[in-house]
């Protein structure tokens, strides 16, 4: 069998904020974990993303800081790369959206959109400060909603009911977010996306396709649906503004590419960027025009209309871009598994109230696979969850410490203390001993169908169970009991026991890659199960660019375990989890309410 081109396109960041617990469970982690599964599977994975620079949020920072936009968006696009390498999520490239690049594909895309007739120019009436003497792009208004009265909606979006506005005027009392003035409507001309004409055009038949898979969330269907049928409209992709990518057409001087527009073409951009970093120019056409290729998009559930209609409306729009057929489409999205929300001990992660775990922060206490494992065991995919630090110390305890790493203990310390830390010969098998090395090779079967639907959180519960059933296996044969009357015995138990914990080590690894080096090392494994990251600097002209890549392939290259042989000297034992104190728990809580305690 062929192996699969698998892209993994995952949400990018506005550069202008720490990153928290949420934003890492809604799309940053599972994109990794999903990920991993597929090169370990010896698939062909390409991962990218990047810090957004054009938005909004970022030049509001900027001038409320009185900074240039540029240096507050390199500072967080730093620390976004200093997380990432420490969390351990393998990008093959994170970039952002003020390269050359970027601006080149975003703009060739805009105008192939206009080459189709997909693009037309009107005037509406937008709003205008007269204390700043200019026109306010949308996420520097606020007002109620309309329709649900949230009193701080953005006039872009609402973020209590998360309807979408085709214009800020559409809020009531709308003002200011920089002074809280007043603003009045003016008369302006950009260029919208015709997306009624899309829909028509193909649009609608890809999202009743969807609808009929038996892999998309039905959350996320149903919203893609609902946005759709709530009746689509003209959408603007150009706006007022002077920081992001010029609009390519005379007379629309000191107007941008609305950012909504060009973020999500990052995902392609960036792929032409790895493809050219790599040597090979074409190499990311294997993503994009062949058809048999699945790409992913991970997303928290607010990005949910972006990713399902208008994307895929500009990727059908832009019919022939890159490709000698003019009916070419670039491939559309095979999944866009979004997550929920995840909140802070019962309340909404807020940066003003620095209410949420800032994840740079808390690597500097906490080690990174117990943080991956609770983000994952209480990853919000189909609900919204609640982080809790009393909940993070309980399951690192009872889960990881009391579970998976006492088995992992346990057995690498009797095989030291009765065999000096060799592999024992295992001589014959009993039913019982055949009995629990087939249920951990018929795992990678069904956790595997677990990995490629995106059910983490099942994946985990799946694990802690096939590690109960090792540890109940060791009580039933009680090879510290053997050891004293027949050592053969003992010494097949734990042989049986070595293999079983070096496969639960490659199921494990998507979620805990860490710790699972730490054990392929410890069962006198060489190499990596997963490649080295790297952080790769270059110039691209006159604009520093650094990107975080992913560097090798796996080093086991399928996905099942290669047995431990008998005989072999294993290194000394140690611990893969440290048990964390309950007050850990109320210190971390009390860094919240008092950040000098950082």
């Amino acid at each position: 069998m062929t192996n699969e081109h698998i892209l993994v396109c995952v949400a990018w960041p506005y550069a202008n904020a720490d990153i928290h617990q949420g934003n890492v469970t809604g799309s940053y982690l599972p994109a990794d974990i999903y990920a991993r599964y597929h090169r370990l599977k010896g698939n062909h994975v390409l991962m990218v993303s990047g810090s957004d620079a054009h938005g909004t949020p970022v030049t509001v920072r900027a001038e409320k800081e009185g900074k240039e936009v540029r240096e507050v968006f390199e500072y967080f696009h730093d620390r976004f790369l200093q997380v990432f390498q420490k969390l351990g999520l393998t990008y093959d490239l994170f970039t952002h959206t003020d390269t050359e690049n970027h601006h080149r594909v975003s703009q060739e895309l805009f105008l192939k959109l206009g080459e189709n007739g997909y693009l037309y120019r009107q005037t509406t009436p937008q709003m205008y400060s007269p204390s700043a003497q200019r026109f306010l792009p949308d996420r520097y208004v606020e007002g109620t909603c309309p329709n649900c009265g949230y009193e701080r909606a953005r006039g872009d979006q609402c973020d209590s009911c998360n309807t979408l506005f085709e214009s800020a005027a559409q809020l009531q009392n709308p003002r200011s977010a920089l002074d809280d003035s007043a603003l009045e409507l003016r008369d302006t001309e950009h260029f919208f996306i015709d997306l009624p004409q899309i829909a028509e055009d193909g649009l609608l038949d890809w999202i009743n396709d969807a609808a009929k898979s038996d892999y998309w969330r039905p959350q996320v269907i149903n919203f893609a649906r609902n946005f759709i049928n709530q009746g689509l409209i003209g959408r603007a992709v150009t706006r007022d503004m002077d920081w992001g990518i010029p609009v390519p057409v005379e007379g629309f001087e000191g107007k941008v590419l609305y950012v909504w527009f060009e973020a999500v073409i990052g995902y392609l951009s960036a792929s032409i960027e790895w493809a050219k970093n790599s040597g090979d120019p074409d190499a990311w056409r294997n993503w994009w025009h062949d058809e048999n290729a699945r790409t992913l998009y991970f997303i928290g559930k607010d990005n949910i209309p972006f990713h399902t209609v208008m994307w895929p409306a500009q990727l059908i729009g832009v019919h022939g871009l890159y490709a000698d057929d003019p009916e070419t489409v670039l491939n559309l999205p095979y999944d866009v598994p979004a997550n929920e929300f995840m909140n802070m001990e019962g309340k909404k992660i807020s940066g003003s109230m620095n209410w949420g775990v800032w994840i740079l922060d808390a690597l500097e206490r906490h080690d990174p696979d117990p943080m991956r494992y609770y983000l994952t065991a209480v990853m919000p995919e189909t609900r919204d969850s609640d982080w809790s630090w009393e909940g993070y110390v309980r399951r690192n305890n009872s889960e990881l410490v009391g579970n998976w790493g006492n088995l992992v203990n346990r057995v690498l310390n009797m095989t030291k203390r009765y065999f000096k830390g060799v592999v024992p010969e295992p001589g014959d098998l009993t039913a019982a001993d055949q009995s629990l090395l087939d249920a951990v090779t018929d795992a990678f079967d069904s956790v595997g169908g677990l990995y490629d639907a995106c059910k983490f959180r099942s994946v985990t519960q799946e694990l802690l169970r096939l590690s109960s059933l090792v540890n109940q296996y060791l009580e039933e044969q009680q090879p510290w009991s053997t050891a004293k009357t027949d050592l053969a015995a003992t010494g097949r138990t734990l042989y049986v026991a070595l293999q079983a914990i070096n496969g639960l080590k490659i199921l494990w690894s998507p979620i805990l890659p860490f710790t699972s080096q730490q054990l392929h090392e410890l069962l006198g494994e060489e190499g990596t199960l997963f490649g080295q990251q790297v952080v790769e600097t270059y110039v691209e002209s006159e604009k520093s660019h650094v990107g975080l890549t992913y560097a090798g392939e796996t080093a086991v290259g399928t996905w099942q375990a290669t047995p431990i042989p008998a005989g072999r000297s294993l290194p000394k034992p140690s611990i893969l989890f440290k048990r964390l104190e309950e007050s850990v728990a109320h210190e971390e809580l009390a860094r919240l309410v008092n950040p000098e305690l950082h």
